[in-house]
């Protein structure tokens, strides 16, 4: 089922235009613009959604879909494509239960060329992005919980690992916490960007020209980091936001999401913060169509998936 909604809401902002810093002194940026232009995907098979992704050549959305634990290895796991318009292409487009191909958990995802790379469990897993053919992958000694991918133009991915493992009480801290480059191109050489039990559970990643921009989920920080691993903190740690999945828009602003504040925030090219979605229960990891200027925000724990178009943002 497709709901599409055209609810607005009048923006509650601060009284002056302020950057990251000044926005979250003023009450944590809850200006909230229209949430006209809204589709939400809801009852049509999702199970467990953690990423969104824009294949912008198919134009199509991608959804991994962990169909059980993030930790298990049950090989259920299965990625859906989803039309612009919020209709389903093909619910279990690769699959797990399919025998020539193996995948557990999907989480994060990216796309080179015909290449998708999903984050699974201690693995990143490679399909081609016509066929959904498994083509190849890397695991990774040591990961416990990888959550996220990003790319770089040099031909390297990117992926954080949560450092979370199942314990007598649920979800405890592994202290694997890391971010780490693999090159899957010839001649490039991987590296450890950071790896501490104290980075505060990695989460999201997104790169660009600006460096690589890292949410937690356990801290509720932003931060940049360089290719040699130095560091900048963007937003000071919140451990109540949960912070999950960050992506970059065509005008260089970036927009990520909060578990604790049931939104999706968004930060201008100035540094100015808003949230631009609303009400959203459990959002994990969007993604971000640049021809149509929206994101996607899957509801991990509503097996829902919703498409805002952002207008002027």
């Amino acid at each position: 089922m497709i709901v599409r909604s055209s609810v607005v809401r009048n923006p509650l902002r601060c009284a002056a235009v302020v950057a990251v810093a000044a926005t979250l002194a003023c009450g944590g940026g809850d200006a909230a613009p229209a949430e006209s232009g809204r589709i939400d995907v809801t009852g049509v098979g999702f199970m467990t959604p953690e990423s969104v992704l824009a294949d912008t050549v198919a134009d199509v959305y991608l959804v991994s879909n962990i169909n059980g634990g993030p930790l298990e290895k049950d090989d259920n796991g299965f990625i859906s494509r989803l039309n612009p318009d919020g209709t389903v292409a093909q619910l279990k487009w690769i699959d797990g239960e399919n025998t020539n191909l193996t995948l557990h958990a999907p989480k994060g995802m990216a796309i080179r060329g015909d290449t998708l790379f999903v984050a699974d469990i201690n693995c990143i897993r490679l399909f081609n992005r016509v066929t959904g053919e498994s083509v190849d992958g890397e695991c990774i000694e040591g990961a416990t919980f990888l959550n996220d991918l990003a790319l770089d133009d040099q031909g390297s991915v990117y992926v954080t690992d949560t450092g979370m493992r199942a314990g007598g009480a649920g979800f405890e801290p592994s202290g694997t916490d890391g971010i780490y480059r693999y090159p899957f191109k010839p001649g490039l050489a991987g590296a450890t960007i950071a790896k501490s039990p104290d980075l505060g559970g990695p989460n999201g990643i997104a790169v660009s020209t600006r460096g690589i921009f890292v949410v937690t989920f356990g801290s509720g920080e932003i931060l940049r980091y360089t290719v040699a691993g130095e560091k900048t903190v963007v937003v000071p740690s919140r451990p109540q936001w949960q912070l999950d999945g960050i992506v970059f828009a065509n005008d260089g602003s970036f927009l990520f999401t909060s578990w604790g504040d049931s939104a999706v925030y968004h930060v201008s090219s100035s540094g100015t913060m808003s949230k631009a979605v609303q009400h959203l229960d459990s959002p994990a990891d969007l993604g971000y169509d640049p021809k149509r200027n929206r994101v996607m925000i899957p509801l991990f724990s509503r097996n829902e998936v919703v498409i805002q178009d952002l207008g002027g943002n």
